[in-house]
């Protein structure tokens, strides 16, 4: 019950936003993640591809499987058939193995472009320069299988509020900044993830539409 029970209250935060969550089942077994579907989740993040394999048939077929890790091009053909979102984009090899595999399975995956916002370098993701390549690409403007949707972030593992708040409203200056000028006609860029379990009402604050919460819903792994 106590899933159901955290579920709740973090919907609770949630009402009157724009923002959904993401249960970031990463590590933890199916029958928990049976019991989050059964409290009303139906987005699911995960880190690891082959995680996130072996979980998806476990689970209906309505789940909306976003990959939240660090993903090598050499994966992306296993995740190609199912997931819904890759919310780590954070090269243009990548993504135009993303389109390569969608092209494949005749479907189109969304995706958001990863930057780095923490202070911490073993965070990866994009520059703001680094996103407008990819943008302004032949292979970009070629895509007919991948819909960048937004963009996402990790901030940096700190107590410090205002230093939390800074990187989030960074991200949204990127989502705002690349909405004005590649995307100001696409309804669907309207992503902006960020805020996991201890700073996503700092998030909702500064505009999260995706935020991505673990052990607030499931505990300590």
């Amino acid at each position: 019950m106590f899933i159901a029970d955290n579920l709740h209250r973090i919907q609770q935060d949630i009402a009157g936003t724009s923002a959904r969550l993401v249960a970031v089942t990463k590590t933890h077994p199916v029958a928990l993640l049976q019991e989050a579907y059964a409290a009303g989740s139906r987005l699911f993040g995960e880190n690891r591809v082959q995680e996130m394999s072996a979980k998806q048939p476990e689970l209906p077929a309505d789940v909306e499987w976003h990959l939240i890790g660090h993903l090598q091009t050499n994966k992306v053909k296993y995740i190609a058939p199912f997931v819904h979102t890759i919310q780590s984009i954070d090269s243009l090899k990548l993504f135009v193995e993303i389109e390569k595999q969608a092209a494949r399975h005749q479907r189109v995956i969304e995706g958001l472009l990863q930057f780095h916002i923490a202070a911490e370098e073993t965070k990866t993701g994009l520059s703001l320069s680094e996103a407008e390549v990819i943008l302004q690409s032949a292979e970009f403007r070629a895509a007919q299988h991948v819909r960048l949707t937004g963009v996402m972030g990790i901030a940096t593992y700190t107590t410090d509020e205002g230093q939390l708040r800074q990187e989030f409203r960074e991200l949204r200056g990127y989502f705002e900044h690349l909405k004005t000028q590649y995307f100001a006609d696409a309804p669907f860029f309207r992503e902006v993830s960020m805020g996991m379990s201890s700073d996503y009402r700092l998030a909702l604050e500064e505009g999260s539409t995706l935020i991505r919460v673990g052990s607030a819903i499931f505990g300590a792994r």
